[in-house]
């Protein structure tokens, strides 16, 4: 585990991350007090994972295209 806080992290590490944390979790070698954090440290990185995602879900939906479907510009995206 890093100690980069989560709402820093671009989706690539988080998903890193997030892969290790699976990966001791489910070893089970760890003691409980450290999976409990190591549970809440997943659940944030899972959270980030899928906020960066839906945020890329939505540049992609904004992308405008000519009659030919070459991408010409974006449209604004609803609430942003």
């Amino acid at each position: 585990m890093t100690d980069t806080p989560v709402n820093e992290m671009s989706f690539e590490v988080a998903m890193a991350e997030l892969e290790q944390v699976l990966g001791q979790l489910e070893r089970g070698d760890v003691a409980l007090d450290e999976s409990i954090a190591l549970y809440e440290r997943g659940a944030a990185l899972k959270a980030r994972c899928e906020a960066k995602l839906k945020e890329a879900e939505e540049k992609v939906a904004a992308i405008t295209l000519d009659a030919d479907g070459n991408p010409v510009g974006t449209k604004p995206v609803d609430g942003v």
